[in-house]
C-alpha cells in the first residue's frame, strides 16, 4: 500500500528557504519513509504565512485527497503576530479533530523557538523563548487530547540554530536546506510511528 502522506502549516512545511524541493521537510520525511519500507506519495498544502487560523481551508483541501498520514507544522506566525497561545492552539485542535475524525493519522510540530533567529535582539531572547514555550505547551496539551501525535523540534533542537547561523537561508528567518535536514531529522522517528500505524490499521480514511 502506496500512503497518501499530507503536510499541512506554514512556511517551514512548505520548504521556503529550501535549495532544491528535494531539501525540504516534505521530501526528507517522504524519503526517509520509502527507506523504511514505507512506500508514499506525499502533497504539500502548507501556505508561506500562515497562521493556525488558516489550517481549516488547508485541511478542507487536503481532506479531498483522502491521507492516511498528516503532518502539521505551525506555530510561528502565530508567534510573530502575538495570537493568545490558547486561541492558536484551539484553532490547530480542531484542524486535528478534523483529520483524525476520518481515521488520518497525525503528527504535530508545534511552534519553533524563536528566541534563536537572528534578528531577535540578545536582550529579547528570554522573553522570546518564554513566549515560544507557552505557545509550544499549549498546542501539544490540545493535539495529544485529540490523539496526535507530538513530535518536537521547535524547543528540542534550537540550540544548534542558535550556533549556527547557517542552518538558517539567507533572509535569517526560514532554515537553509542544511536547516531543514536538521528539522527532518527531528520529526522522523515520529513520523515513521504514524505512518506505520497508518498502515497497520487497514482502513480507509472517511469510509
Amino acid at each position: 500500500m502506496t500512503l497518501k502522506f499530507a503536510v499541512f502549516g506554514d512556511s517551514i512545511a512548505y520548504g521556503q528557504g529550501a535549495s532544491a524541493t528535494a531539501d525540504t521537510v516534505a521530501q526528507r520525511l517522504s524519503a526517509d519513509l520509502t527507506a523504511h519500507d514505507l512506500p508514499n506519495e506525499v502533497r504539500v498544502f502548507a501556505v508561506p504565512g500562515a497562521q493556525s487560523r488558516d489550517l481549516r481551508a488547508q485541511i478542507e483541501r487536503g481532506l479531498a485527497w483522502r491521507p492516511q498520514l498528516a503532518l502539521i507544522i505551525i506555530g510561528a506566525n502565530d508567534l510573530t503576530r502575538f495570537v493568545p497561545p490558547e486561541q492558536a492552539a484551539a484553532q490547530l485542535a480542531e484542524a486535528v479533530r478534523r483529520l483524525r475524525a476520518t481515521g488520518t493519522e497525525v503528527v504535530v510540530a508545534p511552534a519553533p523557538d524563536l528566541s534563536v533567529v537572528p534578528w531577535v535582539p540578545p536582550q529579547m531572547r528570554a522573553v522570546v523563548r518564554a513566549g515560544s514555550q507557552l505557545l509550544h505547551d499549549a498546542q501539544s496539551r490540545a493535539v495529544l487530547a485529540q490523539g496526535a501525535r507530538v513530535a518536537d523540534f521547535g524547543m528540542a533542537s534550537s540550540a544548534g540554530f542558535a550556533v549556527d547561523p547557517g542552518l538558517f537561508s539567507a533572509d535569517r528567518f526560514h532554515p537553509s536546506s542544511a536547516g531543514y535536514a536538521v528539522i527532518a531529522g527531528a520529526l522522523a522517528a515520529t513520523v515513521r510511528e504514524a505512518a506505520t500505524a497508518a498502515r497497520s490499521s487497514d482502513r480507509t480514511p472517511g469510509g
